[in-house]
């Protein structure tokens, strides 16, 4: 089990790990996705939901598949699919807390937008946490789980991988992590795309309560 008391460096996946799935938020980009590919291509809402799952599986989000194989602008497609109501999640002053109980910077590692995730962090309430949101678009659109996401991000901030923490729901997604040194920790849900490889070993720590584990570690 990999040492979480010498840690340097906090990162966190946004949605459905940075606040709890049960929320649903992330249910309306869903819809909003399908809507897009729908208007975008015309097609029927059925076959838009089918194209829209085979590409996340395929590629690691849809809006990659739609850039590979139709040319979609990106930032056409994120300012659509996260047009939504954000006011469904809670002040979480609890999770406040323990992102400041936490000793060193902290930071957002998403395959959305800066724009979607200072929304969701200023909902909650904890956007002053953060010293920076890396999204999709800094990662010259490379998706999680492709490395270059990863690479791209360490470099930036200068990171020494081995005191450097990633937290996500996506347990595929901690694997290049582990694999350049990272300490992982994956928030279970009732995804169970998102609990594929739950049990892999590129999991160090695990939790279905992401407040309840920081308290933990800081205490």
């Amino acid at each position: 089990m990999a040492d979480l008391s010498h840690v340097d460096y906090w990162v966190f996946d946004l949605d459905n790990t940075i606040y709890p799935a049960e929320c649903n938020l992330f249910a309306q980009v869903d819809v909003r996705i399908g809507e897009y590919i729908a208007r975008t291509l015309d097609l029927p809402h059925d076959k838009a939901r089918h194209m829209q799952k085979g590409f996340f599986r395929q590629y690691g989000t849809t809006m990659q598949g739609l850039m590979e194989e139709y040319g979609i602008d990106p930032h056409h497609f994120m300012n659509y699919v996260h047009d939504i109501d954000y006011s469904q999640l809670p002040d979480s002053t609890d999770l406040d807390e323990a992102l400041k109980r936490l000793e060193g910077p902290k930071y957002i590692f998403t395959n959305g937008s800066v724009k979607h995730a200072e929304a969701v962090l200023q909902q909650l309430g904890v956007a002053a946490r953060f010293a920076d949101i890396f999204d999709i678009a800094a990662a010259n659109f490379h998706p999680k789980p492709q490395e270059p996401f990863y690479d791209l991000f360490l470099d930036r901030h200068g990171m020494d991988p081995a005191a450097t923490v990633l937290i996500e729901d996506m347990a595929i997604n901690l694997k290049p992590a582990h694999d350049r040194g990272m300490t992982t920790v994956h928030v279970h849900t009732s995804s169970d795309w998102a609990m594929n490889g739950h049990d892999a070993d590129y999991v160090h720590h695990s939790t279905d309560n992401l407040i309840a584990f920081l308290n933990r570690v800081s205490a």
